[in-house]
């Protein structure tokens, strides 16, 4: 990385933030309809055009919402036909509602390039979490597809999606999953301006326009029998561009930046006998596991898949024909099909291996291939989990389909937890009510965090259109490396009880550490009033355990210091960064003085807040600073009582 001439520009954010940033310096205008997970994406672009910017060549951005998915499609095609570098941001229906525009946008060879915050189809219930049913709906429009599984896969395959469909007159998709990477923060390069600017090039020297009158060209014409076979098979000449196309952005864009990308990626796959194939966020978990299962002494490795349009078959065989046996892990479940998608084209080409069609690898003999379903709807996707996948494609188990992480006939016995801990690690488990800011803080912690003490982090959510007024729960990781593990946390170092309410519904010490930080939101000031609020079954388990109890009133404090009222919900937020700062272990390890620290953060906060004035940044401040100083910490030896006995 220290001799590539476009290394990136660290920072914070998500998959969202990515798509964002690359758009709105490369393209012209955006084009779209609201839908979760993707709303992000359009909002953010959104808030460009109101703010005037322009793109890399000094345009002004344009930003278009019409009254639907297909008409957001439909005007993406109009934008483009008149020779327009174009994008749009859709999800799940959304996505399957354009379908007939996308084999219309691909027929006219009009390279877009639509960013897909995938998401679970409405099926027997509507659910807005990761899937790939939506994807795989519109695989057959004539698309590439190119699948990320974090926030810089996001950043980056958008503009070499950009590159191939230019270089190719082919439209593309960059597919993140859903809330798992549309709205998970983590540590990111952002591809510098400079890049961005070489690698696609000015729009109006690459783009046709269809509608110039004194150039014409008819598009969409209506075909009978004697000329629509003979138009759609000529689209072939174009279609075999599109694999050179992705290979030589893949290979120039490794060579500006250091950072590669293929259509298949192996990972510790050469001497491997099983594996796991799959595409998206889950593959980084399983990154994880393959490292710590090869410390145990099991040769294991696994292939992510890029690319699913052009499907890389011959590579994939390639990478594959040495192995025991693998499982391809999908987002979905066709019980009507051969078998799943990703899995079909994989038996599909092995087929095509051993029968010697031409560009494949001659093999004689076949590795047992497995399928499973997993991460339904956002279900999680631990490492115990995929250690389970190891040992059964291990064990040879006859049943080649499985289901992974609930209870069914099909589903395998994940038994216990798999630790596969980033070096360095601390993990907060946050239990608060939906719609009232707890994500948002946790972005803002985890940003800040990473920003004050150079360390990885990930703040993970937990979303749901039902939870708001409802308990819903975050989580954030920081650690001394890139943290891979894209799951609920079980085992945490903290955890943040920002509704007391928690107390009453669940057993939120689950997994917590012995010795663990326990926060708690209260109005009391006295030590001693604190533990008396903790029930009976609570003030066990923290006894027990020895668990440290800290508690602050992020409300009041909030209500204090903001100058504005619509500030009061986030600046809830920005106290409890300052809780954070206190009770983890950062400052401590890094050994800074009060001073220090205060002159960091507010550094960062100027970063963040400046643009909105000096009163705002003074606000921000002072949160932080009540938040540390005004927590107050129940004493051991108030711990080691009954509240009746210390008068309460």
């Amino acid at each position: 990385m220290e001799n590539v001439k476009y290394p990136g520009i660290p920072t914070t954010g998500d998959g969202s933030e990515a798509a964002v940033w690359v758009e709105t310096h490369v393209s012209q205008a955006a084009v779209t309809y609201p839908i979760t997970p993707s709303t992000n994406m359009g909002y953010g672009y959104q808030v460009a055009v109101a703010n005037g910017r322009t793109n890399l060549w000094g345009e002004e951005l344009m930003f278009l919402e019409p009254e639907s998915e297909h008409s957001a499609g439909s005007a993406a095609e109009g934008f483009a036909l008149a020779g327009g570098r174009v994008t749009s941001f859709t999800a799940s229906q959304g996505l399957v509602l354009q379908k007939e525009v996308l084999h219309v946008i691909s027929g006219k060879r009009l390279p877009a390039v639509f960013h897909i915050g995938a998401r679970a189809l409405t099926s027997q219930a509507l659910n807005i979490h990761a899937g790939h049913d939506d994807v795989y709906a519109v695989a057959d429009t004539g698309w590439g597809t190119l699948f990320a599984a974090n926030a810089q896969e996001v950043a980056d395959l958008a503009l070499i999606a950009r590159r191939a469909a230019e270089d190719s007159h082919t439209p593309f998709m960059v597919v993140q999953d859903g809330f798992l990477n549309t709205h998970t923060v983590e540590n990111f390069n952002l591809p510098e301006p400079e890049l961005m600017k070489q690698f696609v090039g000015d729009p109006k020297e690459k783009l046709h326009n269809y509608f110039d009158p004194n150039n014409p060209v008819l598009t969409g014409a209506v075909e009978n029998q004697d000329a629509y076979m003979k138009g759609r098979i000529a689209q072939r000449a174009f279609y075999v561009q599109v694999l050179p196309a992705l290979e030589n952005a893949f290979r120039e864009f490794e060579a500006l930046t250091g950072r590669h990308y293929d259509f298949v990626v192996p990972y510790r796959l050469e001497d491997a006998e099983y594996a796991i194939v799959g595409m998206g966020t889950m593959m980084m978990t399983a990154q994880a596991v393959v490292d710590a299962l090869r410390e145990q002494g099991m040769k294991v490795g696994l292939l992510k898949v890029t690319s699913f349009r052009p499907f890389p078959g011959a590579r994939v065989v390639e990478l594959l024909q040495h192995l025991k046996g693998f499982a391809v892990l999908e987002r979905t479940d066709e019980p009507l099909a051969a078998a799943n998608p990703l899995t079909r084209e994989i038996k599909t080409a092995f087929a095509d291996a051993w029968d010697g069609y031409p560009g494949f690898p001659k093999i004689d003999r076949l590795p047992k291939i497995y399928s499973g379903a997993a991460g339904l709807g956002g279900r999680d996707i631990r490492p115990v989990d995929l250690k389970t996948v190891f040992e059964h494609l291990a064990a040879e188990d006859p049943r080649r389909f499985f289901v992974l992480n609930i209870k069914h006939p099909l589903a395998l016995e994940a038994k216990g937890v798999f630790d596969v801990t980033a070096k360095g690690t601390f993990r907060m488990r946050g239990y608060s009510v939906g719609g009232f800011g707890s994500v948002t803080t946790n972005k803002v912690i985890a940003s800040t965090t990473a920003d004050l003490f150079g360390l990885y982090v990930q703040a993970f959510p937990k979303y749901g259109s039902e939870k708001k007024g409802l308990p819903t729960n975050y989580y954030l990781t920081v650690a001394e490396e890139p943290v891979r593990v894209r799951s609920e946390l079980r085992d945490v170092e903290m955890i943040a009880i920002n509704d007391p309410n928690a107390l009453h519904y669940t057993n939120p010490f689950s997994g917590l550490a012995k010795g663990g930080v326990v926060w708690l939101q209260s109005s009391e000031t006295d030590p001693r009033d604190v533990w008396a609020q903790v029930p009976a079954w609570a003030r066990k388990v923290i006894r027990e355990n020895g668990y440290r109890l800290f508690a602050i009133d992020t409300v009041s404090i909030a209500r204090d210091v903001s100058s504005r009222p619509d500030l009061v919900m986030r600046m809830q937020g920005i106290v409890l960064l300052g809780v954070y700062l206190r009770v983890a272990p950062f400052v401590e390890r890094l050994s800074l003085s009060e001073d220090q620290l205060w002159e960091r953060v507010e550094k960062i906060i100027r970063k963040y807040f400046g643009k909105r004035g000096e009163q705002v940044v003074k606000d921000n401040m002072t949160a932080i600073q009540r938040g540390y100083r005004e927590i107050i910490e129940v004493p051991a030896e108030v711990i080691a009582t009954e509240p009746e006995e210390v008068g309460a």
